[in-house]
């Protein structure tokens, strides 16, 4: 079986920057097993998985696999398949995808760049005494303080980008934050060239640090909005690849817009054998 690949930088500022994500169309969904192995094959921080929706409400039901595991929802491999669908079909204007825990997500062309609108998930819960101070340890710096959103996001904020830059976590002391939990971890800080700065830590989903991560800023952007007292400002998410989103929150909604580009086409052969177990 061959099945269509992409490969795009999401929130790519030019070449070799933002991240990478596969982008790979089916015809019907395959064998869950099957997905994780070519997502591992893959070995990017996401691969997308779109599959035709019949329903008038969506263009396209969406996945998203790391090398380790499915996730709820990941923002940069949704701005690639936006892209993907988009330049494909010149005459659509948005592409919307349907997804399993994240909801209706949409890409919408504004330009030469991609604007995506992602659930708002601010976290909530003060993180205080020796939670906090195991993030602390973890990172190997001392936030400013730390922010959580359920079990699976934690924000440690700092005073200066610098700290964020300076970074250099420990990542089994990371993942034993939260043990059997797909944790991620964001350190962010006020901007130089832009309004805000951070860096995200996902070792359990076999990913060190993540390159530019979207739904990150669904998660610190209701935070910064809330402190700058506007909800648009601009981010850089300070990997080594790096790369620029520009942030507004609209109610529930959190809007990113930002640039990709594609960088690999081809195809995937899949043995049949694989199908079969």
């Amino acid at each position: 079986m061959r099945l269509p690949f992409t490969q795009v930088d999401a929130f790519a500022a030019g070449a070799f920057s933002g991240n990478p994500a596969a982008v790979m169309f089916l015809e019907q969904w395959l064998p869950d097993s099957v997905l994780q192995g070519i997502a591992a094959d893959n070995n990017l921080s996401e691969t997308a998985f779109l599959v035709p929706h019949d329903g008038p409400e969506a263009d396209f039901e969406l996945r998203w696999f790391t090398p380790k595991l499915e996730v709820a929802l990941c923002g940069h491999a949704t701005l690639a398949s936006g892209h993907v669908v988009l330049e494909a079909l010149p005459n659509l204007q948005v592409a919307r995808f349907l997804t399993r825990k994240a909801g209706l997500l949409m890409v919408a062309r504004d330009g030469p760049r991609l604007v995506m609108s992602l659930p708002s998930w601010p976290a909530q819960r003060p993180v205080t005494g020796a939670e906090e101070a195991a993030v602390a340890a973890a990172l190997g710096s001392l936030p400013y303080e730390v922010w959580a959103r359920g079990d699976d996001y934690l924000v440690a904020v700092f005073d200066s980008p610098d700290q964020v830059r300076s970074l250099q976590p420990d990542f089994k002391a990371v993942l034993a934050l939260a043990p059997g939990i797909d944790l991620m971890l964001i350190a962010t800080a006020p901007g130089e060239d832009t309004d805000v700065l951070s860096r995200v830590f996902v070792p359990a989903c076999g990913i060190g640090e993540d390159p530019v991560t979207g739904s990150a800023h669904a998660v610190i952007a209701p935070l910064w909005a809330g402190r700058f007292g506007r909800p648009q400002f601009t981010a850089f998410q300070a990997s080594t690849r790096g790369g620029r989103l520009d942030c507004r929150v609209a109610g529930d909604s959190v809007v990113l817009t930002g640039t990709a580009r594609t960088v690999i086409r081809g195809e995937y052969d899949l043995p049949d054998a694989a199908l079969n177990g």
